[in-house]
This record gives C-alpha cells, structure tokens and sequence, in this order.
C-alpha cells in the first residue's frame, strides 16, 4: 500500500485544526458541521494562489488593505480569514466562524432541501450539500463569473444545482433551509412562499449608509413565522431585495439597538402599532410571538 503523501496529508491536518479551531470561534454545536469544514477542500472553491487576504487592522479608510500569502501553499487557507475574490470590488470568500456559525444555526440536515442565496464560489454551498447528503442544495449567483465558477467548483456534487439569476424572483420549489447570503431591506416573497413547514431561514436585514450593516435573522415557519435576531452583519447588498423607503425605516430601527426584541415575522395587513419593530416591504418585522 503506497504511503500518503507529506504535502497533502499535512494540508489535511491543516483542515482539521482550522476546523476545530472554529467550533470555538464560530461556536458550533453541531460536530456534523466541524466535520464538514475539515472535509471541503477550500482551495478548489478559490484557485491557484497565491491569495489576497485583507489586513483588518489597515484598512484604509473605505478600502482594505490587501497582502498576498507567502505562497500558494493551501495551509495559508486554513485560518479563519477572509480571502479575495474580487479585489477591485472588494469581493470576499466569507469569514469562515461567521458563516461556520450561521450554518450551524441553520441545522441543515440529511436530506434538507436547500437555498443559498448568494452562493459565490462555492465553498459554503459545498458545506451545506456535505450537511444536506442526499438532500438538494440549490445555489443561485446572480454574477454570471461567478456563477460559472461556483458551478466547476461543485461539480463533484451531485446534490447540488447552481443557477445564474436573481435569487429574489427564482422559484427553487419547497425548501427547509433558505441562507441568504447578501443584505436585503426585507426577505423577497418567494423566500416566505417556498419556506416549508419546520423549514428555517438566515435573513440579513441591512441598512445601507455607504456600507450596508445590520442583523442576522433566523426565522423559523411552525404556526406562524418565528424570529429572532443571532448577530449583526456587515455585507454586500441582496440585488433585488433592497427598497429605498425600507432602507430608511430600518435604518431608524437599528439605531435604536433593541432588535433583541424581534419575535416574529408578520405578512397580514394591519396599522403600524407599539408590536411592529419596523415595516419593511410588504412584512413587518414584529415583537409579537408567533401567531
């Protein structure tokens, strides 16, 4: 029997440590997910390196500043940074414990089926179809680059589909996990329509004043649409789900700083009254348990 070989056996210890190092950073629950991240090779979702990773500490004002790994060496992938994927946009490949948690909060599991909503290269959609096994995992991009990028690098994956479009009018049919993965002013009305009994939703609510910021939501559907606030966020707009009025009303919610207070999505038509936490679109985002 032919002996491992040194370089890719100790990329593979490098996947492991980063993965465990993430139930700590990401705070996991579930070792499926940990389990996941030591098993995706991130270096087939981002290319040939060297890579681009931002300096935090030097940003430039609006712009970050960038600096390439030593070399192309895929260890440099496994910590738990960002990675350029579009320098001139600064485009990035996630912050591995913030989707790592965001997943684990999700609770994909066997058979689930799917939505990622902003799907770029790839890398967390192929997460999600490891938790999902023989489930289905749609990606949608609506960049046509990337698109096809994400669609090579998934290409091993049977159970997953990749569709350049808009995901906020794309019809993906019944789903148990919808993870939108872009900033929208309020979740699209296919992503409330296609949201299955017991199915579970990652909505980033932002407001955009040069950069958009705001709360993850995690809305769940059992006898109404349960929700609460997980996290703040700061990331590209959702094109698509994003309203100027709406932009406004939530911007004036956020600075309040009591999103804790968030229980429920409300779709009926009623008077803005003491339970709406804000109205956006066509939802109002509401204090009231679910109903």
């Amino acid at each position: 029997m032919s002996k491992p070989n040194p370089r890719t056996l100790a990329v593979a210890q490098a996947r492991r440590h980063y993965a465990e190092g993430l139930r700590l950073s990401g705070g996991l629950r579930s070792d499926a997910v940990v389990e996941a991240f030591a098993s995706v090779p991130r270096e087939r979702c981002l290319g040939p390196g060297p890579w681009q990773v931002p300096w935090v500490p030097h940003r430039l004002g609006d712009r970050w500043d960038y600096r390439p790994t030593e070399d192309a060496d895929p260890r440099h992938l496994y910590h738990n940074v960002l990675v350029a994927i579009d320098r001139e946009r600064e485009l990035h490949n996630g912050l591995p414990s913030f989707l790592a948690f965001k997943i684990d909060v999700a609770g994909i599991k066997p058979r689930d089926r799917v939505v990622h909503v902003g799907c770029g290269v790839g890398y967390y959609t192929a997460i999600m179809a490891e938790l999902a096994h023989d489930g289905r995992v749609i990606g949608i991009e609506l960049d046509r680059a990337l698109a096809e990028r994400s669609r090579v690098n998934l290409a091993a994956y049977a159970n997953v589909e990749v569709i350049c479009g808009d995901g906020t009018t794309f019809d993906p049919g019944p789903a148990d996990v919808f993870f939108i993965n872009a900033g929208a002013t309020h979740p699209a009305p296919i992503w409330l329509e296609r949201l299955a009994e017991g199915g579970r939703m990652i909505l980033l609510l932002t407001h955009r004043d040069g950069r958009s910021t705001g709360i993850v939501l995690l809305v769940t559907r059992s006898s109404g649409l349960a929700a609460r606030a997980i996290s703040t966020v700061s990331v590209f707009d959702c094109a698509g789900a994003r309203d100027p009025e709406a932009n406004r009303e939530l911007g004036r919610a956020l600075e309040r700083g009591d999103a804790s207070r968030i229980r429920s999505l409300r779709s009926s038509d009623h008077a803005p009254d003491e339970d709406c936490w804000v109205h956006v679109g066509d939802v109002c985002v509401s204090t009231l348990e679910p109903s």
